[in-house]
């Protein structure tokens, strides 16, 4: 349906990729589909319509992250991605800088990320990209987790020490 939509519809989004990239994109996330899990469906849904790369075309974020969002806003800044507010639960974690997403380098997971982001430009991943970094199921959908679960850990820098630590 959505192909098809689009297709007939709404050409003039074929801007920043070109019809048949988009197709064939879209018919090999739909041989895909028997195999994936629901969340995967959804974030799928939402890496086909980010490859429009318009930032106000896209799935609603809450579809991909109904199945929860951590505790956590990250911020990039000139220096890396740092912990930008958190539950008071969480509070130690303030400020700290992100080192890794589960195991997975913070560059690269960002890297992963990114085709399920609605963006237009770096600016604007840099801005909207890190609240998908706080959703599991776009983690594991991409990669950046091996297997579903509701809490994932980060590897993070405050004040010189290395720690692990797990959001819920």
């Amino acid at each position: 349906f959505l192909q098809e939509t689009v297709n007939s519809d709404f050409p003039f989004l074929f801007k920043k990729v070109t019809k048949e990239a988009w197709n064939a994109e879209v018919e090999k996330f739909h041989s895909q589909i028997p195999s994936l899990e629901a969340h995967e469906i959804e974030v799928g849904l939402a890496r086909m319509v980010s490859l429009f790369e318009y930032g106000h075309t896209q799935i609603p974020f809450n579809t991909v992250a109904k199945k929860g969002v951590l505790p956590v806003n990250l911020y990039h800044f000139k220096d890396g991605i740092y912990v930008e507010g958190v539950q008071k639960a969480h509070e130690k974690i303030l400020g700290a800088k992100v080192l890794k997403v589960a195991n997975v380098p913070i560059e690269e997971a960002l890297a992963m990320i990114r085709p399920v982001v609605p963006v237009e430009n770096e600016q604007y991943f840099k801005r909207y990209g890190l609240r998908f970094l706080t959703v599991p199921a776009v983690l594991h959908a991409q990669g950046v987790v091996p297997n579903f679960s509701e809490t994932i850990s980060f590897t993070l820098e405050k004040e010189g020490a290395v720690f692990e630590y797990s959001l819920p």
